[in-house]
């Protein structure tokens, strides 16, 4: 564009700096300004970029996720503001464990309050995060230490709709970290049901 703007891989128009390619042919080469959101989502790297992109993940929304909150309550421990980020009629699903399955937020404080006080020094991470329209994903990684000194590491994804600044559901694939396992070979020969 002649304006100083230059469209991200999902349509939005970033501000961009001109730098000269090579003389002859006089040619100029837009670069993104570093600033602001959009910035950080062209510094995304390689095929991340475009998968979010091909998923119509906007930049200008990462911007106050819900996600963003939840981090923020999970590590200041404050249980209040961890479920203020929830709808009243919150359905909570794991695919990998349909009997965990909930609706409400109340049992959401409940389950956290049980943490936050099982796992003194609990932190959260969240590694990536992306959101287009009413929906967000989001990595995460858990740690601490349980009760009986065994240390808690988890991660995983989240996938969950946002519904008036709440989260109004969401499907969790967050799972224990296996530090000593039997490898790559062994885990296909079991999927596979090879002995």
């Amino acid at each position: 564009m002649d304006d100083g703007r230059e469209l991200c891989p999902s349509g939005v128009e970033v501000p961009v700096s001109r730098a000269k390619v090579h003389a002859p042919e006089r040619r100029w080469r837009a670069r993104p300004a570093r600033r602001g959101a959009a910035w950080r989502w062209l510094r995304l790297r390689g095929r991340a970029a475009r998968r979010l992109a091909a998923m119509g993940a906007d930049p200008s929304s990462h911007r106050g996720l819900v996600v963003e909150r939840l981090n923020a309550a999970m590590n200041a421990r404050d249980i209040d503001a961890f479920v203020a980020c929830f709808d009243n009629e919150y359905e909570s699903e794991q695919p990998a464990h349909p009997d965990r399955a909930f609706r409400g937020r109340e049992q959401v404080r409940q389950n956290w309050s049980a943490i936050f006080e099982g796992v003194a020094d609990f932190r959260s991470e969240l590694v990536q995060r992306a959101a287009s329209g009413e929906m967000e994903w989001s990595e995460w990684r858990w740690r601490g230490t349980q009760p009986d000194g065994t240390p808690l590491d988890m991660a995983g994804v989240i996938v969950c709709g946002v519904r008036h600044g709440r989260l109004a559901w969401a499907r969790l694939y967050v799972e224990p970290v296996e530090e000593g396992g039997a490898g790559i070979d062994a885990a296909v020969r079991d999927i596979a049901g090879d002995q």
